[in-house]
């Protein structure tokens, strides 16, 4: 009987402790709920309350928008700043919307520079 207490005790410890992995783990930007059964009340955790969340490994970005961990660097729809969105055919590059069909700089997907020699047509590097 005393083995069987201890798994069970072993059993609770390791199910309280996932609970509380999940709680804080990325991978979901909305808000995250956790019902706590102990004290029976839904615990909220969101970037505008406890920034730190944006900084997990695996969350969608560092900065918070509108409780949602976003990326300004590369989010159409927070592109440099929260709320501030691409219009249609733009992405965000370096938190700037740009036209990957035909910028230098960002031909075709952020970061791919054509050469001196080419242009970006269509997104792509001296294209004919």
């Amino acid at each position: 009987m005393k083995h069987f207490k201890s798994l069970f005790l072993l059993a609770m410890l390791i199910m309280g402790l996932a609970i509380s992995v999940l709680a804080i783990s990325p991978g979901n930007e909305e808000a995250k709920k956790v019902k706590n059964r102990f004290l029976s009340e839904r615990v909220v955790v969101t970037c505008d309350k406890y920034p730190n969340v944006c900084h997990i490994k695996g969350s969608a970005g560092s900065d918070c928008c509108v409780k949602k961990c976003v990326n300004l660097s590369i989010d159409g729809s927070n592109c440099g700043r929260c709320g501030k969105k691409c219009s249609y055919g733009k992405i965000c590059c370096e938190g700037k919307c740009v036209n990957p069909k035909s910028n230098e700089k960002h031909c075709g997907k952020c970061d791919n520079r054509c050469n001196a020699e080419s242009s970006c047509i269509y997104g792509m590097c001296s294209y004919a």
